[in-house]
């Protein structure tokens, strides 16, 4: 009974890593599509790096490495980063449309179990122009590539990082009151928050201003609606123009049941500048993937660059596939097996060979030597001492030859595949 617990949790190992394999070829799959170029950062990265970056990952969720040197190190705990520092040292100052791609993992202490460590992200970023049509059509991408995975009941949630830091600019908060107060709106806490402003010495149409934020979430046309109230400066005016121009391109691309507006949307990174955005899917509590734009970031490498871009969390998506029963399960089945007998060995493995090497799946089993257990097959092929014989699903019994009658025979019986 033990064996056969380990045999059962072995398969399921196998079933899972090829469930995420096929998920990750779809991402790369619709990535490549919209013509973007896969690339990859070192694991190991020095600290110096991520610590001297203004808004970057939380120090204390690095997870940190000492070498042989002394010198601090980071696994990678952020892949934006190091694709922004790379494009920046390789770019000149008129280089456009960069698209890039990834599929890699990230490493943050988070304070869960050893095995939360780690996680897989597979994402985009743009570099090199910053329109509306672009914006859109990176959002588009996250939009196709979660319908690509079959999911119906998903929604994009889109937001401006300049809408709340043009509002609250007026406010003068320390760091703390900042963070308390962005803390606060994202999980919409409204009690809380009149709290905390009754506390500023601001006026109370400032106030009133804030409060509305976490408030602004729902159909875009509602939400512009409500936010046009509060407009205080200029900025605020043009960020929302800017949201409205990007939705305009969206509502072209057909895609407006799609997405949402939530101008409280704050992202814990500080680098984003611009729209930013997140997805869900129904029955996971956390966002499937994360992205904005970023436009000041490549500065801080020397190289003013516009860009934007977005990550799925490939455990959350896998975690969604399987709740809402998404995934297939994972055919055991092979194309052919070949079954031979000693004198027809060389025909057998020359005809497995040939087959292999048209893209078949082949498994050879020696009648003599060997007696495995049932295996699913599309069709069965045996080289016995009289004749060879063929049979497809349905069991009809025909002979063959050689390899070419053989292969004939399969292809006359590929509905089975």
């Amino acid at each position: 009974m033990k064996r056969n617990r380990t045999e059962l949790s072995r398969n399921k190992n196998v079933e899972d890593f090829q469930m995420r394999d096929d998920l990750i070829t779809t991402l790369k799959k619709r990535f490549t599509t919209y013509g973007y170029k896969q690339v990859r950062t070192s694991t190991l990265e020095f600290y110096d790096m991520y610590s001297d970056i203004t808004g970057t990952v939380n120090k204390d969720e690095m997870v940190k490495i000492i070498d042989t040197s002394g010198k601090v190190l980071v696994l990678r705990p952020d892949v934006t980063i190091p694709i922004t520092r790379i494009t920046a040292a390789n770019q000149n100052s008129n280089a456009l449309n960069q698209r890039l791609f990834y599929v890699l993992d990230v490493f943050r202490q988070t304070g869960g179990t050893p095995n939360q460590k780690e996680s897989t992200q597979a994402g985009v970023e743009f570099f090199g122009e910053n329109t509306p049509e672009i914006d859109s059509e990176v959002i588009m991408l996250a939009i196709h590539t979660l319908k690509d995975l079959g999911f119906k009941n998903f929604k994009i949630e889109i937001g401006h990082a300049g809408f709340f830091k043009d509002l609250i600019q007026q406010a003068s908060l320390t760091k703390q009151e900042l963070e308390l107060l962005q803390n606060l709106i994202q999980s919409k806490n409204m009690a809380e928050i009149e709290i905390f402003l009754d506390g500023l010495s601001i006026d109370s149409e400032w106030k009133s201003a804030i409060e509305t934020i976490p408030m602004l979430y729902g159909e875009p046309a509602a939400v512009i609606q409500q936010a046009e109230k509060i407009i205080r400066s200029s900025k605020m005016q043009h960020v929302l123009h800017n949201l409205i121009d990007v939705y305009e391109v969206l509502k072209d691309y057909g895609v407006n049941d799609d997405v949402i507006f939530n101008l409280g949307l704050i992202n814990n990174m500080d680098y984003y500048t611009g729209v930013i955005f997140q997805g869900f899917v129904g029955k996971v509590g956390q966002p499937v993937l994360m992205g904005g734009r970023y436009d000041h970031l490549g500065e801080q490498f020397n190289h003013a660059m516009p860009a934007i871009g977005f990550a799925f969390e490939v455990d959350y998506l896998l975690q969604a596939i399987r709740q809402q029963g998404l995934s297939e399960p994972s055919s055991q089945s092979v194309d052919i097996i070949i079954y031979y007998t000693k004198e027809k060995q060389r025909k057998a493995l020359i005809a497995a060979y040939e087959l292999r090497n048209n893209d078949y799946q082949v498994l050879t089993f020696a009648e003599a030597s060997i007696s495995p257990k049932p295996i699913p097959a599309a069709c069965i092929a045996r080289f016995e001492k009289e004749q060879n014989l063929f049979a497809g699903r349905n069991n009809t019994a025909q002979t063959f030859s050689d390899t070419e009658e053989l292969t004939s025979l399969i292809q006359a019986n590929r509905e089975d595949f």
